[in-house]
């Protein structure tokens, strides 16, 4: 395994607190061996792994994993990621990872890891951002943040579940929005550099938001807010500005 300079990942930040969903704590203490085996490119920087986990207990969507690679020297390195598919039973999970300039880990998958590689994860990590199905939810995401609410989005459509979802999420450009081709009418996409014909470009506003924060479903929306530190502050706040209870949003930071 080539070794490059480290990069980082910020862990999710408590922006509020409600409805805390419980994790298991033996079974996310235990690393288990992982068996990459498949491959698929997402945009130009992106692309989704798929791992074969065996012993893998479950997760809820928006919960994430800690990862480990070993080189043969002995040196360890360890990184929080997403999960983005939804739970099944079918003892695979999926990753989807941007190739960060001199990340060693993101460009180990990149650039080295093919079909048969192992790693090490352990999880699943963090009820706090966990949406079990059981809420109306309101998703908002940057980049590469749409990746745990996705998880959501299959989820949702995986169980035919009745109780209203909708995600707003941004991009630079249609080229680098992550899961293009599965997008739904579930969502609005925003392109903050280069948009198709027709379409606004611009940063996500409150004429996005607050249609959504108007007619809200009966109990009001579930907000989980997804991206890096300033997407997650302005969307947050957007979200405040339009009526959205500050106790009922929560945040996932990527540093």
């Amino acid at each position: 395994m080539t070794e490059t300079a480290t990069t980082t990942f910020t862990a999710p930040a408590r922006f509020a607190v409600p409805g805390r969903i419980a994790v298991g704590e033996q079974t996310a203490s235990v690393w288990q061996t992982a068996t990459l085996t498949e491959v698929r490119r997402e945009t130009p920087r992106a692309a989704t792994f798929r791992l074969a986990v065996p012993g893998w207990a479950g997760h809820l969507p928006g919960q994430h994993l800690m990862l480990r690679l070993t080189a043969g020297d002995g040196y360890v390195a360890q990184r929080h990621y997403s999960i983005a598919s939804a739970p099944d039973a079918s003892g695979h999970i999926e990753l989807t990872l941007d190739q960060v300039p001199d990340g060693e880990v993101s460009g180990w998958f990149h650039t080295v890891a093919e079909p048969g590689d192992t790693v090490e994860v352990r999880g699943p990590l963090s009820g706090f951002f966990a949406w079990p199905g059981d809420r109306p939810a309101l998703l908002l995401g940057a980049g590469s943040g749409v990746v745990p609410l996705m998880s959501m989005v299959r989820h949702h459509r995986a169980r035919g579940l009745a109780v209203p979802l909708r995600m707003l999420v941004s991009a630079r450009s249609p080229g680098e929005l992550i899961y293009a081709q599965e997008l739904g009418t579930e969502t609005t996409a925003v392109f903050t550099r280069d948009a198709p014909a027709g379409v606004p470009v611009g940063r996500m506003a409150a004429a996005h938001v607050a249609p959504l924060l108007a007619e809200q479903p009966p109990g009001g929306w579930e907000a989980y807010v997804c991206g890096s530190n300033g997407f997650a502050e302005h969307a947050s706040r957007l979200l405040v500005e339009a009526g959205q209870p500050v106790e009922r949003i929560r945040i996932e930071r990527f540093g």
